[in-house]
């Protein structure tokens, strides 16, 4: 599954289109994000996706969870959402 990062500098339109390509062609994709700016993006992201796919009978779900990740050395927990067909 292809994994996206989402920074708190991200823009939620760029990113949808990433997700929307990602869920069209293989079906699924992770995106991970760390802070409340990335989390925020990633979140209106996600919204934006799904109206992107949703004429193509997409119906986009999403399953938050914890990850633990490293950052330079540092272990960091993300938000990760995994985004899929339903």
């Amino acid at each position: 599954m292809e994994v996206l990062k989402v920074s708190a500098n991200s823009q939620p339109k760029s990113v949808a289109g990433a997700i929307a390509a990602v869920v069209r062609e293989s079906g699924a994709v992770e995106i991970q994000a760390v802070g409340a700016g990335a989390v925020n993006q990633t979140v209106k992201s996600i919204a934006i996706a799904r109206g992107y796919v949703s004429p193509n009978g997409i119906d986009l779900v999403c399953i938050p969870s914890f990850a633990k990740i490293d950052i330079d050395g540092e272990e960091r927990t993300a938000i990760k959402f995994q985004l899929e067909n339903r």
